[in-house]
């Protein structure tokens, strides 16, 4: 009859209702926000009619805790090269269909499984120079003994050390790439000689940027400070192993801004409470966050920072707004800044 009719008519469109808002209304997790910034840089308020969002402030413990916390979700916003996007996760995320990374390029998303399972990815923009500038930090730091000096200062010692100048001495650049183009313009304005090597790097890439192309042997005997801007693969992995700390001078300092795995770390301690080198600045790791007891932590010639590289306030607020934007177009079925698409 027609009363029953309108009825189910009327059932249908509130189930369609309910349906639409349930599909729109999507979870979104966003992970090893450390700062707990994301919220607000990100000015996700204005999506929340249509994204449900969680912030992890910490790490995962392993990949079975990531898969049991984030089981429900449908797309995850990462910062590149915290937690990992393994293929056991991504495997085990049925309701996941997008991730979006700070950055362009994430070396630890499986891009492959991705894409088997028509997971999109996208990215965002990021800047350079927040790294370059916490290279010269770190070696600035190392040159004048900061670390010993500001803690000496709080238990009211005053000047224990002699620093050294940079006018003069040698830097070399492993990686001649955009970032260790940069950091090479800077070491010239402070008098350094600046030398260069890379499996790849060609002279005239060199000599625009006023370097001179050595060998790498001729890399680690030769210089007083050597900073690493390679990208971390397999085959840069272990590319400063115990062989290449022992050609380097004992007053030599290294520095390696870019990933913890290019320096073995095991030959790394040795040579620093050996004293085969004279100190080593890092903001990288092979396991991050450095956990708590590790050796690093404790020896007197090494200068750590928990990878602070890429962590500025005018990265994150392109990291976050931009992850904002890729929200947006993901919903209107136009996604922008995409890395892999689903086919």
């Amino acid at each position: 009859n027609a009363l029953s009719y309108y009825w189910s008519v009327y059932n249908y469109y509130r189930y369609l209702s309910f349906f639409k808002k349930i599909s729109i209304k999507m979870k979104v997790a966003i992970l090893d926000d450390y700062q707990n910034v994301s919220l607000i840089l990100g000015n996700f308020e204005k999506l929340k009619k249509d994204f449900n969002f969680h912030v992890f402030n910490q790490p995962f413990e392993n990949e079975d805790s990531a898969i049991e916390q984030l089981k429900d979700f449908e797309i995850l916003l990462v910062m590149r090269e915290r937690t990992p996007i393994t293929k056991k996760i991504i495997s085990n995320l049925k309701n996941l269909k997008l991730i979006i990374t700070s950055g362009m390029q994430n070396k630890s998303i499986d891009f492959l499984t991705a894409k088997e399972k028509k997971i999109l990815v996208c990215g965002t923009d990021s800047s350079s120079n927040s790294t370059v500038e916490l290279t010269w930090a770190l070696i600035l730091g190392l040159a004048r003994n900061l670390r010993e000096e500001s803690e000496n200062m709080y238990q009211g010692y005053w000047q224990t050390t002699l620093g050294h100048e940079l006018k003069g001495k040698t830097l070399g650049i492993i990686g001649l790439g955009k970032i260790g183009a940069q950091v090479s313009k800077v070491a010239l304005a402070f008098g350094m000689n600046v030398v260069a090597w890379s499996e790849n790097l060609k002279l005239s890439i060199a000599k625009d940027n006023k370097v001179l192309a050595v060998t790498k042997e001729e890399l680690l005997e030769k210089s007083d400070f050597i900073t690493i801007h390679t990208v971390l693969s397999d085959r840069t992995k272990n590319l400063i192993a115990k062989k290449d700390l022992e050609l380097m001078k004992e007053t030599a300092f290294l520095i390696n801004t870019s990933r913890g795995p290019i320096v073995n770390e095991f030959d790394l301690v040795e040579a620093l409470e050996k004293n085969i080198i004279a100190g080593a600045g890092l903001d990288v790791y092979d396991i991050e966050p450095l956990p708590e007891n590790h050796k690093l932590r404790f020896l007197p010639n090494a200068l750590l920072l928990p990878h602070l590289g890429y962590v500025t306030k005018e990265n994150f607020e392109v990291f976050y707004s931009q992850m904002f934007e890729n929200l947006e177009a993901f919903k209107e079925g136009k996604p922008i800044r995409v890395i892999q698409m689903l086919n």
